[in-house]
């Protein structure tokens, strides 16, 4: 628009210069130029004031499109920081919830903690006794004997089991040939290797417990060995459970005399986890020779139906050729009806040839 104004205001120059150079015309001329003149400045005025209004109306348009744009662009920076706040508060909700969480877990294991404390407190006191220690073992027995074989699994082991000498053993494996019958008794020679190994005590009077220690595993030994091994009864080995590991450790490593009085005496001393070891193998026997019964089955059976197999196999063949004959027949049959069909048809044409004659 300002190009269109000064354009303007040069052409009004111009025509001045043109009326003062012309200044010979005549008077009316001039009258009418002036006229003109006065109407053509009307016309420019009224062009700039339409020209500024129109620029006025695209300023503003364009500075409220501008303003909405800017407001658009504010307003989706305003989601994206709330929707990232969001975002960032859910996120540290959530680790506090986790925090809160661990904490609660961390005061619940510091409870157990001090109840397992309390615990291995209480099961000295009831370990102290001779009879609880006992009882302790057949328990701990059981729990190992029904982690491998199931529970209430009377073919293959029972517990408290009478023998027929009047005894009672803690336990009877019924395994199969060549292991056969065999008995496990749970001892606990627990007071005496306690203060063998109290390193409080005076050497002295520990060794002198030690020996009293031996003494004990050594008459469990031979309690098992006259009581659970019993000929054409039971085979003529036994295992002892020592219910705790420490001590079946401190056999092995500082007391293997006494291993071998034990082997000697076809006792075999285990500790909790070797006697799961042990009970593993005598499973997987029991399932090999399960196994080997039924394959001895399978292929009996198998033999039979091989014979079955033969007997059909030498029947089929009779029927293929029975088949084959009567397929064959049907051909021949097939070819006589074909015959007999283009017999007729040459028949049947010679009849209508004779008609049409005579007609």
């Amino acid at each position: 628009m300002e190009y269109i104004i000064i354009a303007l205001l040069v052409i009004l120059i111009i025509l001045v210069v043109i009326l003062l150079i012309t200044g010979k015309k005549e008077k009316s001329n001039e009258a009418n130029i002036t006229e003109r003149l006065g109407r053509f400045e009307v016309n420019i005025n009224k062009e700039i004031s339409d020209s500024n209004n129109e620029l006025k109306k695209d300023v503003n348009s364009d500075f409220e499109k501008l303003s909405n744009k800017i407001e658009e662009r504010l307003n989706r920076i305003n989601d994206k920081v709330n929707e990232r706040l969001d975002q960032n508060f859910e996120k540290t909700n959530r680790t506090f919830t986790n925090i809160l969480e661990r904490l609660s877990k961390i005061d619940e294991a510091q409870k157990k903690i001090e109840s397992l404390s309390s615990d291995i407190v209480s099961l000295e006191g009831i370990l102290t006794d001779k009879k609880t220690r006992g009882i302790f073992g057949e328990v701990n027995l059981n729990h190992i004997l029904k982690s491998v074989f199931g529970e209430s699994n009377d073919k293959i082991y029972r517990l408290q089991y009478p023998l027929p000498n009047n005894t009672i053993v803690d336990s009877i494996i019924f395994a199969p040939e060549p292991l056969g019958t065999i008995a496990i008794d749970s001892k606990f020679p627990l007071e005496n290797y306690r203060m063998m190994v109290d390193k409080k005590i005076p050497v002295e009077i520990r060794e002198r417990y030690e020996k009293q220690f031996k003494l004990d595993v050594k008459k469990h030994i031979d309690a098992i060995s006259e009581k659970y091994i019993i000929k054409d009864v039971t085979t003529n080995q036994a295992i002892m459970f020592l219910p705790a590991e420490a001590i079946f450790a401190e056999l092995n490593a500082y007391h293997s005399d006494l291993i071998e009085y034990a082997y000697k005496k076809r006792v075999w001393i285990t500790s909790p986890t070797t006697l799961m070891s042990t009970l593993t193998v005598i499973q997987m026997i029991i399932k090999n020779i399960e196994r080997d019964k039924y394959t001895s089955i399978i292929h009996d059976e198998l033999n039979k139906l091989g014979i079955e197999f033969d007997r059909y196999k030498e029947r089929w063949d009779k029927l293929a050729k029975s088949i084959q004959v009567v397929n064959k027949e049907v051909e021949d049959v097939q070819i006589t009806s074909n015959k007999i069909s283009k017999k007729f048809d040459m028949i049947s044409g010679v009849e209508i040839e004779k008609i049409t004659h005579n007609e």
